[in-house]
């Protein structure tokens, strides 16, 4: 039987003059509009800041921003991890020009090329964007295989540098608007705030943290190299920046907690840099109850830019039969931090936990009642969504191609229900080195036709132009951000209204979890 959500998170959402089970308060009014809980538009700062080419914006105009990265001209033969990661062959060449051609990029399954210039998030803003998160990312290990650097692997060097352009691009476009206050482009630091900027039909930038060695909290053959200390100043002065949502660990084991695996090539990488940063592999046993963590494909193969990288005479291990569990979980260290953050009404990321840490976590949840929880690209067990809905939390879906998209929002749909959710939300991921939502196989029967209207019948969109390109969703997926409404009028197209309504009770449904989370905090 399915759970509702508890009197006591009732009782937060009245005081916050939201939305409960049972009624509303007269005072509180529902904002529509999408949210984006997880998206990454200064990533190319981070990994030594060589990685991923372009900026989402430059003051010296586009023609700066959207330039390809040095050592990937003339033809992109040298761009390995590129071809890499696009074919899964290390070798394939490329148009490094961007603008104003944008022959070769961005395109939906490029990683290491810009996709979110402001100008494509304000076309996704135009078309009812309302909420995206912004998760600040770092990496020190992914950072110090890259061969090439310009920055500081340091992970929070790169966490404040990333915090600076988020607030240097918020100038940029109030700057076009009038002057401080005055763009569409909003960060925001409470609930409250967030809300009368989605009133306003502004965007609101909530600041997360996703990055793997938070406060240096990294492991080494199991022994933490931090203390409370250090995890308290940490959540201090990411507080102080602005960061209101952080994950606890990112792709390998920390002092803090162990990961959900990766599966296939890209796990046989992701675990060679839990060796290197941690000096152990993954250790993996066969679960036995309904949670489990994603398999540890025997098939992966490194690279042979990488292999080189194991020590002599080792070589990647092998694992019991599926489905794998990590053995490491919440240790006290990482307790401690979610305590930590539930004292400053933060919310707390369990994608990337493993499924015995997001257990732990979410019981220490539950005994708080504390209803900060989401789980924003698909990367925590399903069998916790309910767990998450009863404390009051929030679920967004990876940026799928529409189709599975679709087929999750309704396979979720009952628990949703069940809860009294009111809306639903994506995770792009957008310059996360994942993919972007494809084109839609079979389209030619139903295409997107141009042009469509946004969700609320406000503004009209006809197929986006950059420069010389035209894109087309029919044709080039979600090429880059700003095809963000035409994905989302491709799903109404399969689905009907009721998803985009569903999708536009998304920030309200975000608002309403982090203003019981910040109603709730500890003393």
């Amino acid at each position: 039987m399915m759970r509702r959500r508890s009197i006591a998170v009732v009782l937060l959402l009245l005081t916050a003059s939201l939305i409960s089970p049972g009624g509303r308060s007269a005072a509180a009014s529902d904002v529509r509009g999408f949210v984006d809980a997880h998206s990454h538009l200064f990533s190319y700062e981070a990994f030594g800041g060589m990685l991923l080419c372009g900026k989402p914006f430059d003051p010296a105009g586009i023609a700066q921003a959207l330039t390809d990265c040095p050592d990937h001209y003339p033809h992109g033969e040298l761009a390995w991890f590129e071809n890499f990661t696009r074919t899964g062959s290390p070798t394939g060449t490329h148009d490094p020009v961007g603008w104003p051609t944008f022959r070769d990029w961005p395109a939906h399954d490029s990683l290491t090329h810009q996709q979110a210039y402001y100008t494509w998030v304000e076309r996704a803003w135009r078309g009812g964007l309302r909420i995206m998160v912004n998760d600040l990312v770092a990496n020190r290990q992914l950072c110090a295989i890259y061969p090439l650097r310009k920055n500081s692997c340091d992970e929070m060097a790169t966490l404040r540098l990333e915090a600076q352009r988020a607030t240097e691009l918020q100038d940029y476009i109030d700057a076009q608007y009038g002057g401080p206050g005055q763009g569409w482009f909003r960060i925001v630091r409470d609930p409250a705030e967030a809300r009368r900027t989605v009133e306003a039909g502004k965007l609101a930038v909530v600041l997360g943290v996703e990055t793997s060695e938070p406060f240096g909290c990294r492991q080494i053959l199991g022994i933490p190299q931090c203390t409370r200390a250090q995890i308290d100043r940490g959540l201090d002065e990411m507080h102080a920046l602005g960061v209101r949502s952080m994950f606890v660990c990112h792709k390998y084991d920390n002092a803090l907690c162990g990961v959900r695996f990766d599966s296939g090539t890209q796990g046989a990488i992701v675990n060679l840099g839990n060796l290197l940063s941690t000096g152990s592999f993954w250790q993996a046993r066969t679960c036995t109850g309904p949670e489990h963590d994603n398999p540890i494909d025997p098939g992966g193969v490194l690279p042979d830019q990488l292999a080189g990288l194991l020590p002599p005479g080792v070589s990647l291990p092998v694992y019991p039969p599926a489905p794998h569990c990590n053995t490491k979980g919440l240790t006290a260290l990482g307790e401690y931090m979610v305590q930590g953050m539930i004292r400053r009404g933060m919310l707390v990321e369990v994608d990337h936990m493993s499924a015995k840490a997001a257990g732990r976590t979410l019981t220490l949840l539950e005994a708080a009642g504390y209803p900060g929880v989401i789980s924003s690209h698909s990367w925590a067990d399903p069998s916790y969504f309910d767990r998450i809905y009863a404390l009051g939390g929030m679920i967004t879906q990876y940026g799928h191609n529409a189709q599975d998209f679709v087929a999750e929002w309704r396979r979720t749909q009952p628990l949703r229900q069940a809860h009294q959710i009111p809306g639903y939300g994506y995770g792009l991921d957008v310059n996360g080195l994942g993919k972007l939502p494809g084109p839609r196989a079979g389209n030619s029967a139903n295409p997107v036709t141009y042009p469509f209207t946004s969700f609320d019948g406000s503004v009209t969109l006809d197929r986006l132009r950059t420069g010389d390109r035209v894109w087309d969703v029919n044709t080039d997926g979600v090429a880059n951000y700003g095809l963000v409404p035409d994905w989302i009028e491709d799903m109404r197209i399969l689905a009907g209204p009721d998803i985009v309504r569903d999708l536009a009770a998304g920030a309200e449904s975000y608002l309403r979890t982090w203003a019981a989370a910040t109603a709730r905090r500890a003393p």
